[in-house]
Parts: C-alpha cells; structure tokens; sequence
C-alpha cells in the first residue's frame, strides 16, 4: 500500500527509533493520528521540551535539567566512589535500588569496533581527567556484560590502574547479553554490593 506523503513520513521518522521495524512504525503512525488534536499537540511540545532543556552534565554527562547535575552538585553523596556507566538509562537503574551513594560518569556509549566506535567517540578522556582528584580512591565498573561492555572494561581497568586507584566491576548478578535498564532493582542492587576488585 502506497501511504499520503505525510503519513509515510511519520512511519519513516518512527523506523529511526531503536528497534522499530517497519510495522512497529506502521502501528505508531496510525495511533497517533487516532489521538486528538490536543493530545498530539502535547506529545510534540513534550519532545520539544524535554530536547530544549535537557543537557548533558558538564562533569560526569549525566543527562539533567542543570549542569552539573543534581548527583555531582550534591553534598551527601560519597566523592570517593565513581561508578561508570554506557547510558543515562544504566545511571537511573542503578539510582532505583537507593544502594550506591557515590558518584556516577557516563560513557555515552560503548567500544564497538565493528560499529566504528572508538575510545576517542565515548567519555574516557574527561573520565581519566576526573581521576586526578585525590578523593577518588575507587572506580566501579558497571558496564553490560556484552562483549561490547567486556572490551570497553579491559580498556578501562588498564588506563585506571596506573593511577593507584582501586578498580572493581558489579558482580554478574546479571544475565550474560543483558542491558542493565531491564534489570530488576534487587538484581542490581546484589550486583553491587557484590563487586570485585578487577
């Protein structure tokens, strides 16, 4: 079926989404053109919004509202302790168990070279600068356990151990291939606490 022109460019910016197919689009499109008018009009002034005031914290690329972030400008949380992660969306999992009070920094991916992402295309630059603070005496690692996430954490533990700094990895309470964000709270949580030194 040939779609109107509009109706085919809906579906075509909803197949740029992660995981959406074509039908997954096709599905989308029709819905919210069920929506009311009002609906849709909120819908796109909330994705205006949410791109408009969200930025990326100037310290550990947490994604905020105000930078640095409300976790980097806190002073209850334990500055001794950064726990790397690949995406906001690992940050928040781990936010959820309340069991981590140190800070966090956020890769912005992952090394695949495969997909042409280097070291140079993710945060590890401004992560080794914030190693230079004397309070930092641990660095958790808490990246997926994909082969992605095993790679970017032996590059990891090798530019960090030069700098006398303990370095550990969450225990794998986790599925082998999972993505931290489909985790369960409690599964996180005893990932955690179970941590080695690497």
């Amino acid at each position: 079926m040939i779609y109107p022109k509009a109706i085919a460019t809906l579906i075509e910016h909803f197949q740029k989404f992660p995981s959406v197919g074509p039908k997954s689009a096709q599905r989308m499109a029709f819905y919210l053109l069920r929506m009311p008018v009002a609906d849709v009009e909120n819908f796109a002034k909330a994705i205006i919004e949410a791109k408009h005031n969200t930025h990326s914290c100037e310290i550990c690329f947490n994604l905020s509202a105000s930078t640095p972030c409300e976790i980097c400008s806190s002073p209850q949380r334990d500055k001794s302790v950064i726990c790397v992660v690949s995406e906001t969306k690992d940050l928040i999992a781990i936010e959820k168990t309340n069991e981590f009070k140190g800070l966090y920094h956020v890769l912005q991916g992952l090394i695949s070279p495969i997909d042409g992402i280097g070291a140079e295309d993710i945060r590890v630059k401004e992560l080794l600068n914030r190693l230079t603070d004397e309070r930092v005496k641990e660095v958790i690692l808490a990246l997926s356990p994909s082969v992605e996430g095993e790679a970017t954490s032996l590059y990891l533990t090798k530019l960090i151990k030069p700098f006398g700094i303990k370095v550990s990895r969450i225990a794998f309470g986790l599925p082998v291939g999972a993505d931290l964000e489909y985790a369960d709270e409690m599964t996180i949580a005893k990932a955690i606490e179970g941590r080695h030194e690497v």
